[in-house]
């Protein structure tokens, strides 16, 4: 391998002068003709042990070898010029990110030969999986309440329609509680806002803590209103559910002196439960059950209003 040399030493000194990583395979036999002397700084093997391909394929990353290598073979016998990015074993164990560019050489309509250039990518995967996890963290927040870190509006109305759609294929019923704390202007404007924001948190951590099913669904949609959907779910049972967060809340001795039912903070529910009707959506069941909020809060707040709206 390494006593094929290029065609000048002027040549020669170019190619391994440059950080990229000149190498040329023969395409008959499969063999490496040459392969630039950084290899051995970048991956610490020696030159003179990239014989065969075989070297390459098995220098790579299990995850990446199957689909690199059956996606270079491919190119290079349809004579695409071609790049591959994947993980390469270093001696010492570990992994370097490379991209491989790859240019064919063809002889008489046949593939001869291909020569290309090994880059150290690990630099740039690493900034690109930052931007991927921050990326990620961004669509995270956009879906959470930034206040009480449970779900905001937006993934409210995203798992709403699923469910909805769920509920109309299935004809299985569909319950909705819509809660709103009492007198919350009043607890904020003798308390201070932070003392709101703590109350608002709690009652978030409440809520969340006693929802025991895996499709229960908690969400703040604003100031002080939250939502708790709740999939196959009949009437008596979301009766039951709704029952149970007054009684939680109720537990936690939020003190609010200035509340017109209750020196404990309170809470005022809607709740409806629905088949979702392929004439209905789900905008109008939501605006069906915000009606019973505001018939709770009518009859005297510290309540729920209850509807079979099957």
């Amino acid at each position: 391998m390494s006593s094929v040399e290029p065609d000048s030493d002027v040549y020669k000194t170019l190619l391994e002068s440059t950080n990229a990583i000149p190498w040329r395979i023969d395409w008959k036999t499969m063999t490496f003709s040459y392969i630039g002397p950084q290899i051995e700084a970048l991956l610490g093997w020696k030159q003179d042990s990239w014989v065969t391909v075989n070297d390459w394929v098995e220098r790579m990353h299990p995850d990446d070898r199957d689909y690199v290598v059956e996606f270079c073979v491919s190119q290079s016998r349809a004579g695409v010029d071609h790049e591959a990015d994947y993980r390469a074993l270093t001696q010492q164990g570990d992994y370097v990110w490379i991209r491989d560019v790859v240019h064919v050489v063809r002889k008489d309509g046949e593939v001869e030969a291909l020569v290309g250039f090994m880059f150290d990518i690990s630099e740039r995967k690493k900034t690109e999986e930052h931007l991927s996890r921050l990326q990620k963290q961004l669509e995270e927040y956009s879906f959470q309440d930034g206040l009480t870190g449970i779900a905001n509006r937006r993934m409210f109305d995203t798992v709403m329609e699923r469910e909805w759609g769920h509920a109309q294929r299935t004809g299985l019923p569909l319950s909705l509680l819509i809660l709103d704390i009492d007198y919350f202007k009043q607890f904020n404007d003798h308390y201070g806002h932070i003392k709101g924001d703590e109350c608002l948190r709690q009652v978030a951590q409440t809520l969340s803590l006693a929802a025991n099913r895996p499709r229960d669904f908690i969400a703040r949609i604003g100031g002080e209103e939250f939502v708790w959907l709740l999939p196959e779910t009949d009437a008596e049972s979301a009766r039951l559910v709704a029952r149970k967060c007054l009684h939680l809340i109720r537990q936690q001795q939020i003190a609010h002196a200035f509340s017109p039912v209750s020196p404990l903070l309170s809470v005022s529910l809607g709740v409806g439960t629905t088949v979702a009707p392929l004439q209905a959506t789900a905008v109008d069941f939501i605006e069906q059950v915000d009606k019973l909020l505001y018939r709770a809060k009518h009859n005297g707040r510290m309540r729920a209003e209850f509807a079979d709206l099957r």
